[in-house]
């Protein structure tokens, strides 16, 4: 039997390894576009802009041979013909598979207009992005940055930590509008505030140019902003054109069951690329662009590979670093009925978002270092496990969460 698994980041390389885990000891092969081996996405827009450091491999080389993992770079695909059970090759050539995994992935999404081979307005996804970014953010340097999501934020903290100027523009009225609450968001704004980041809401943009030696960005009410370098961070786009051409059903990314397969039973899907139904929250479809999501599904598609039929049962998390400060989300909240604050001390907080019928949805917790990360961990198995726990229970902090868990 060969597995054949197309897209070589944190998600692929996960699902080929945990194949092996697992005790499957037919063929492994993992096919990637990029010149380089499965690699962490998050380390570019952090420590490893900052450190213009090498890419943080999931994994050696040495490991992949170890556990008998083809790994194919340079190696974009072209097509899959699911009658003859192919992945053909852009370079020419074809792989034979008897079940397929598509972890394609997103990319980031384009601003209108702006070329694609733009020397001083950029995007950032892959290795090569945060190389070209890096080399512009030196002291004294004018960086624009479009988008005030997670990626936008943690570039502008890196941006200032290497001494760029940074102007950060958002379209909508705060900050992080997506899965965060505005009381989180505004005490992210005022960080960024305070360390000199100029950050403008509600902006609308009618062009991005590019000029000799730089960028500027041309706002709708008038007004030019010019920079040294602009990065355009306003959301991703699932990586869908091999499946929406090989005819599989799509859905706000490639559509898959509670078992990560397709609307072929022999191809399956997870991470970025892929949406599904959440139980936690009545089987509504969602997709994810989380590195724990890319991990949990990588390894569950491992096991639905080989027949395991296991549901998806993992609570959404995300994380961001902001300077200092660690954001930290479990669950779901958009939705909820009440929202319960806990003060941890040490200008840390937590927010426990619980629906009409006093369930627990989400959680969305701030503070220095790892402040909120055992909390916010509880919480997501209180999630899980559907409880219902005391508003004021939730509010003290004198209240143990595990207490709540054991109850």
């Amino acid at each position: 039997m060969h597995i054949v698994i197309v897209g070589a980041g944190e998600c692929g390389a996960r699902a080929a390894f945990a194949l092996r885990e697992k005790g499957f000891e037919g063929q492994v092969t993992l096919v990637g576009a990029e010149p380089h081996a499965p690699y962490e996405r998050p380390p570019l827009s952090k420590d490893g802009l900052a450190g213009a450091e090498p890419p943080k491999y999931v994994a050696g080389v040495e490991r992949y041979a170890e556990a008998g993992i083809s790994v194919l770079t340079n190696a974009p695909v072209a097509s899959i013909d699911r009658e003859r059970k192919v992945v053909v090759l852009a370079a020419g050539g074809a792989i034979h598979y008897d079940r397929l995994l598509l972890a394609t992935g997103a990319r980031p999404r384009a601003f209108p207009g702006v070329p694609d081979n733009a020397r001083c307005i950029r995007m950032l996804r892959t290795h090569a992005d945060a190389t070209a970014i890096r080399s512009a953010l030196l002291p004294g340097r004018k960086l624009v940055i479009i988008g005030g999501g997670f990626i936008g934020l943690e570039l502008a903290a890196t941006a200032r930590k290497l001494g760029a100027e940074v102007v950060l523009l958002e379209g909508l009225p705060r900050l992080l509008s997506r899965g965060v609450p505005g009381e989180i968001a505004e005490i992210v704004a005022d960080r960024h505030g305070r360390e000199g980041v100029e950050i403008l809401c509600g902006v609308r943009i009618s062009a991005i140019e590019e000029n000799d030696g730089g960028a500027a960005v041309l706002l709708a009410e008038g007004g030019r902003i010019a920079a040294d370098l602009v990065v355009v961070g306003i959301g991703a786009v699932p990586n869908t054109e091999l499946a929406a051409a090989a005819g599989l059903t799509l859905d706000n990314g490639i559509a898959v069951d509670e078992t990560l397969r397709t609307s072929d039973p022999d191809i399956f899907a997870a991470g970025d690329c892929c949406s599904f139904p959440l139980s936690h929250y009545g089987g509504r479809r969602v997709r994810l662009e989380a590195w724990r999501n890319a991990q949990d599904q990588g390894t569950l598609a491992a096991a639905n590979l080989l027949g395991a039929a296991e549901p998806i049962a993992a609570v959404p998390w995300f994380w961001s670093d902001q300077y200092e400060l660690t954001l930290q989300i479990a669950g779901l909240g958009d939705g909820a009925g009440t929202t319960v604050r806990r003060e941890l001390g040490e200008s840390a907080l937590i927010l426990f978002h619980l629906d009409r019928d006093g369930r627990l949805i989400a959680a969305s917790g701030i503070g220095p270092g790892n402040a909120v990360a055992r909390d916010i961990r509880l919480a997501e198995m209180l999630i899980a496990a559907g409880a219902k726990p005391d508003p004021a229970a939730l509010a003290s902090p004198e209240t143990k969460l595990k207490k709540l868990l054991a109850a």
